[in-house]
């Protein structure tokens, strides 16, 4: 069994927890979220906690994915999430324009990025995009295709990366010997 399955989740004050027809819905002072239960898994709510009860042992897999799965959707209703993205490159800049981004990435064109239902930017000093939202799954997968846009380069470092994120940086060829 899982370590994480059994653990009661914390439903702090101003979230409400759902439970019917096979979904599940959060809901917080950010908004709500609202995603499917598979028949195998059932979430009690008690009181200000929710667990995840295993309906089936053969669904082991579920048991724990989806205990973390209730924890993020009731975070991001009450606190939300964010993801930090960094521009490295000579004349590579962002701006945030009308529910998109509009950036230069050292292609002959702007590239332009529109931002799904949920997610919000900001850009600071041209360089650094900070993305947030409350659905962590939407928000890491929009930070991942924006990093695909100029993944960072292995010899020059240039690139989108995420903020922390540790590079290792390769030798180029040797001139002459």
């Amino acid at each position: 069994m899982s370590r994480i399955g059994k653990k009661a989740v914390a439903i702090p004050a101003g979230v409400k927890v759902e439970v019917g027809d096979g979904e599940l819905k959060v809901t917080g002072k950010r908004g709500t979220l609202s995603r499917p239960i598979p028949d195998k898994v059932a979430v009690e709510v008690t009181g200000t906690e929710a667990r995840v009860k295993l309906l089936d042992e053969g669904a082991v897999n579920l048991y724990g994915m989806y205990r973390t799965i209730l924890s993020n959707m009731v975070l991001g209703v009450g606190d939300g999430f964010s993801r930090i993205l960094e521009i490295v490159g000579v004349g590579y800049k962002a701006e945030v324009k009308s529910g998109s981004i509009h950036m230069m990435l050292g292609y002959s064109h702007p590239v332009v990025f529109a931002l799904p239902d949920g997610i919000a930017a900001e850009v600071e000093a041209n360089t650094v995009i900070k993305l947030t939202g409350m659905d962590k799954e939407l928000l890491g997968q929009t930070a991942a295709r924006i990093r695909m846009l100029r993944k960072p380069d292995a010899y020059k470092n240039k690139g989108i990366r995420y903020r922390g994120e540790r590079l290792i940086k390769k030798v180029g060829k040797a001139a002459g010997k």
